[in-house]
């Protein structure tokens, strides 16, 4: 449920000179022009940080994960942690109601209402401390990642990675919009995108990751002529492949997350 609008958390002080030496193309020709790699950077990191600054944003995408194929809309704002209202639903597989489901993310959980009474009550709570204690590395990854989550995580990741490219312009719900793409690592992506993980846990988490056969992540980023991020697309091979797609838009959109009251929650079950 959570990680279908999540990205990936990259420290922005690998972005600098990443690019310098990847792929032996990056350096200035003598009449001082950009290579191609060099201006992918450069563009991406002007998308970076005018994107931040919104602050918040409405948001729409789909997750396949299998037979599953969850649709999603709401919106975002990471001014202060992360806040953000989902209705999510879920069609195909052994989640699929029909129903549309509401999510409401705060800096320390996650409360989902599924739109039928559980236990008595009306929503369930993923405390974040407590899928970090009970997941090991990846519910601690998975912590790092909705608590410093925001839209330019995966433009940041593609940055510090240097392995980007352009590839062309293309129409986004009515906006001509620049496309860029790159294939990472996901051995590597867990090193960059996490602020907190040990190098023990690190570990663990690769191993894990070999286990259920992921090992690369593709991104493709859409940046529209202002300078914003209107489109991420993400996808990761392995057992279980996902492909997870978001629209953003109307930046600087006001949003208000109140957590449900505490005894209308219960524990989500197996947390």
């Amino acid at each position: 449920m959570m990680a279908g609008l999540t990205a990936c958390n990259s420290g922005g002080g690998k972005s600098n000179g990443t690019g310098g030496g990847s792929a032996g193309g990056s350096s200035n020709d003598a009449s001082g022009s950009k290579s191609p790699l060099e201006a992918a950077l450069a563009s991406l990191k002007t998308a970076s940080q005018q994107t931040s600054d919104k602050k918040s944003a409405q948001i729409d995408g789909t997750q396949k994960m299998g037979p599953t194929t969850r649709t999603m809309k709401g919106a975002m704002d990471w001014s202060n942690g992360i806040n953000m209202t989902l209705d999510i639903t879920n069609t195909g597989g052994p989640m699929a109601s029909g129903k549309p489901m509401k999510a409401l993310y705060t800096p320390q959980a996650m409360y989902m209402n599924m739109g039928m009474p559980m236990g008595g009550k009306s929503w369930l709570k993923y405390d974040y401390d407590a899928l970090a204690k009970k997941g090991g590395p990846a519910g601690a990854l998975m912590k790092d990642s909705m608590q410093n989550n925001d839209p330019v995580k995966s433009v940041n990741l593609l940055i510090a990675s240097g392995k980007v490219k352009e590839a062309g312009k293309e129409d986004v719900r009515g906006v001509q919009a620049t496309h860029y793409t790159g294939t990472v690592d996901v051995a590597e992506m867990a090193k960059m995108q996490s602020k907190s993980l040990s190098e023990a846990d690190l570990k663990a988490l690769e191993q894990q990751l070999k286990k259920i056969g992921a090992t690369t992540e593709t991104i493709d980023l859409w940046i529209g002529p202002d300078n914003l991020l209107v489109k991420k697309r993400e996808q990761m091979d392995g057992q279980q492949a996902t492909d997870s797609t978001v629209f953003y838009s109307n930046y600087g959109t006001k949003v208000t997350v109140t957590p449900p009251p505490a005894g209308d929650t219960m524990a989500a079950p197996g947390m």
